[in-house]
């Protein structure tokens, strides 16, 4: 007799394990690999993604062309989530042989910042220009605190003009917002300005729809009338007192208030954005306001000139010389939408490796140096330990070549030659020695200052080998089937109502 079936699972799921399900889960995982090699070096190439919107993005980020990729498998999507974020003996190689700047040195420590800046924006769509960004960069990094927030370097494009008339500002710059009638009225430019940063609506409300006022006598609507204008006079009239010259809200300033502004040769700009508010706040000082009747001194902002500015067809509001905290913006020219995002993606790379090359001094050189180095000594490690692991080891020291014969498949290379003259430039004692892409050769990418972070190569060799080990350990998957709500039937009374089975 057959022994009876036990069903643990709701039926439609769907379960799969063993071998064949580990060389899916790798399978998969080499799929995702593949969709962003091409992109590695100076001669990578750029991947057009478009999502079910129809929005088009250019880049070459491997990060961003995984976050738009729609990844359903689930082995892959687990590297997805790891490449987001970014063994032992490699770690330890790459500590020991990392070159330190002092960062007493000043002059040092700029340019190893700017050979970080270079390397890292050489295999974007703006590597052309990456001496004039790369020194951005560094220049805006280094406007910041101790704390290097990120949030204290804002970004903001205007379309048209040429790449190289993009500039640093050393302060808060934002677009000017909607304006009423009056508003040219006012003075464009401010020494030592004292700033109010406002929560509050600046104009006549609106009635609510479901508002019943019931008035017998035209003194008695006026009055009513009066008493709104009186309201928002006397808003106007204690923002004046308060000695504040330029006024911004985050609510709209309706077209009295502008004019009576422009009257008293004060500026303000209304409908500001939270994030342009907050930033000018953490700059300039002082606090935002939910209201007027409380703008004593100690919650003005300060700044040595406000002034507003023509930049192609916009116009912009610059706020320099702030000194409550230290923070810049970054106005980026240039043509096509797309090019400016991949543009903007590319300065926050440069921008994140510049942090972290300022928090960790140390530097390698890159190019694939730092892995033919690191592939040299566990091959050699490898050979000291008996048994199975040796295998492992060696698999690992062939597995981290994949990244100087990416860049020569890349750059149209011969892969094979150019690896065989790093094996042996690497076993002579060369260890710097990486891909040439300028030339098609090999070469000393440290004194070519092709550097990057040692952190950022630690990271990405730990979020590999994470990934490696999770994957590989995974023997079964488990899918259960999408649960569909059905709406409630309709009471059926005191009669047999339908039975639903799902």
């Amino acid at each position: 007799m057959m022994p009876t079936p036990v069903i643990l699972l709701k039926e439609g799921t769907d379960s799969s394990q063993g071998i064949p399900q580990l060389v899916s889960n790798i399978s998969a995982c080499q799929v995702i690999a593949e969709a962003v090699r091409t992109t590695l070096g100076p001669r990578g190439m750029d991947k057009l993604i478009v999502d079910g919107r129809g929005k088009a993005t250019i880049s070459n980020d491997g990060a961003t062309i995984l976050k738009l990729l729609d990844v359903v498998h689930p082995a892959a999507k687990t590297l997805v989530d790891i490449a987001k974020s970014q063994d032992a003996e490699a770690v330890n190689k790459i500590k020991e042989i990392a070159v330190t700047v002092k960062k007493q040195d000043k002059v040092e420590q700029r340019k190893m910042l700017e050979k970080c800046a270079m390397t890292a924006l050489s295999s974007k769509l703006i590597s052309q220009q990456k001496v004039f960004f790369a020194k951005m960069v560094v220049d805006a990094v280094m406007m910041l605190d101790e704390l290097l927030q990120l949030k204290m370097i804002g970004i903001k494009k205007v379309q048209g003009g040429a790449l190289e008339e993009s500039q640093l500002v050393a302060g808060v710059a934002f677009k000017k917002t909607f304006s009423y009638a009056g508003f040219e009225m006012q003075p464009k430019k401010y020494k030592n300005p004292k700033i109010a940063l406002l929560n509050v609506e600046l104009e006549l409300k609106a009635e609510k729809d479901n508002a019943e006022i019931r008035v017998h006598t035209v003194e008695d609507y006026q009055a009513i009338v009066d008493a709104e204008w009186n309201i928002l006079y006397d808003k106007l009239e204690k923002i004046h007192q308060s000695g504040a010259k330029v006024i911004l809200s985050k609510l709209p300033i309706g077209d009295v208030a502008t004019q009576y502004f422009a009257d008293r040769d004060m500026f303000c700009a209304g409908r500001v954005p939270e994030e342009d508010l907050k930033r000018t706040m953490m700059a300039c000082g002082g606090s935002i306001q939910t209201s007027v009747n409380a703008l004593v001194p100690d919650v003005l902002g300060h700044c040595q000139v406000f002034e507003e500015t023509q930049i192609g067809g916009e116009r912009y509001n610059f706020f320099t010389g702030c000194p409550k905290a230290k923070t810049c913006t970054i106005i980026l020219r240039g043509g096509a939408e797309q090019f400016m995002e991949e543009t903007e993606r590319s300065l926050h790379d440069a921008i994140m490796i510049v942090r972290r090359a300022i928090k960790n001094d140390s530097v390698v050189a890159g190019g694939g140096a730092i892995e033919m180095e690191l592939s040299k000594y566990l091959r050699d490690y490898s050979r000291t330990i008996p048994g199975k692991q040796q295998l492992l080891i060696g698999a690992y020291a062939k597995a981290l070549e994949i990244i100087p014969r990416q860049l020569c498949d890349n750059a149209g290379f011969d892969a094979t030659n150019i690896l065989n003259k790093l094996r042996a430039r690497h076993a002579q004692g060369g260890m710097w020695y990486g891909v040439d892409i300028n030339n098609e050769n090999i070469a000393d990418n440290f004194q070519a200052f092709v550097w990057e972070p040692a952190m950022v190569r630690i990271n990405a060799l730990t979020a590999a080998s994470e990934a490696a080990c999770l994957i590989v350990s995974v023997d079964e998957t488990i899918k259960n089937p999408r649960s569909t709500v059905d709406p409630p039937a309709p009471s059926a009374g005191r009669g047999r109502g339908q039975a639903r089975f799902h």
